[in-house]
């Protein structure tokens, strides 16, 4: 049985989750993850929807407020075994559904061109390329994304 649920970055398993994350992160981003990591702290996030099966953490994702119509999508994961289920599908449409019931009219997103499995999830489900933000403006391994909502 799968179950979402929408809490905060102090829960137990969302820590889980990212730790995880950060250690594949930490292999895949390589001399990069250093300049990525700073951005990735969870302290301060306080939209998370984690989906369980049969009661057990299995994925995960979060939103943070970027500015008064935009929220910034982070810390999307899937343990390994569950990906290809649609579970981070599910993360996505929640946090979305969330987002815009809190007034957003906008998600943005940062991913690197390592992760090609990201990016084409966030093709898949209707995110647009658009000119890097922030921090990622003018980092050649960084790919930004939009959704309206």
């Amino acid at each position: 049985m799968i179950k979402l649920i929408r809490t905060d970055a102090s829960h137990p398993d969302f820590i889980n989750l990212v730790e995880q994350l950060n250690t594949y992160l930490r292999i895949v981003d390589g001399e990069d993850h250093k300049f990525y990591s700073q951005y990735n702290h969870i302290e301060a996030i306080k939209h998370v929807v984690l989906a369980y099966v049969d009661d057990k953490a299995i994925a995960c994702g979060s939103f943070k407020p970027f500015d008064t119509n935009t929220v910034e999508i982070k810390r999307m994961f899937t343990l390994k075994a569950f990906r290809g289920q649609h579970f981070a599908t599910l993360i996505l449409n929640e946090l979305e559904l969330w987002a815009k019931a809190l007034g957003y009219d906008q998600c943005i997103l940062e991913t690197g061109k390592r992760q090609v499995e990201a990016v084409a999830f966030y093709k898949k489900n209707k995110y647009q390329r658009i000119s890097n933000f922030g921090p990622y403006k003018g980092v050649a391994n960084s790919i930004c994304f939009e959704k309206e909502l």
